[in-house]
């Protein structure tokens, strides 16, 4: 029995590519602070451009601690839907473009509590986020999130989120 061929790579990176615009499109927060998400296989990075409008400290200068918490959080929650919808990205049963047209994209995972913890001032540069998943069933998950800025080794805010997820029909 021959395997199936597998599908050219530039498909499979459009597919990723058009779910995960599709995810971080439909936050208008997210286009308000500028949030993009680099793509790596399935690992996803959130990046903050710099931009005057998030300083909350002009004296420093420093981000301001509510949009620190907010990339958190937003990261926290794309990169969760992004673990929960993979495999549906990945065998094709997720199309994006017919999603967003028809008004049916899923509900993303509702913040139950969210704990952050400022290591040292973001500085008035860009900022970079990663998610882990910690666990993720059927109603709760439990994510950790770390923020830096030129060293990944030197986060300046982390935090950890619960979440209730989304049902799932069908």
């Amino acid at each position: 029995m021959a395997r199936p061929r597998p599908e050219p790579v530039q498909v499979v990176k459009q597919r990723r590519d058009a779910a995960l615009s599709a995810l971080a499109h439909n936050v208008p927060f997210i286009q308000f602070l500028g949030i993009e998400f680099d793509r790596r296989g399935d690992e996803l990075t959130a990046v903050l451009p710099f931009d005057d409008k998030l300083i909350g400290n002009p004296l420093l200068p420093a981000i301001h601690g509510g949009v620190t918490a907010a990339f958190l959080e937003v990261t926290a929650i794309i990169g969760l839907s992004w673990t929960m919808l993979w495999d549906e990205i990945e065998s094709g049963a997720f199309d994006a473009a017919k999603l967003v047209e028809e008004g049916k994209m899923p509900r993303l995972p509702k913040t139950i509590g969210f704990t952050v913890d400022y290591l040292r001032s973001g500085l008035p540069r860009d900022a970079y986020a990663r998610a882990v998943v910690n666990r993720s069933g059927r109603r709760y998950a439990s994510v950790h999130v770390e923020a830096w800025q030129d060293n990944r080794d030197r986060a300046f805010a982390q935090a950890t989120g619960h979440f209730l997820m989304p049902r799932r029909d069908g």
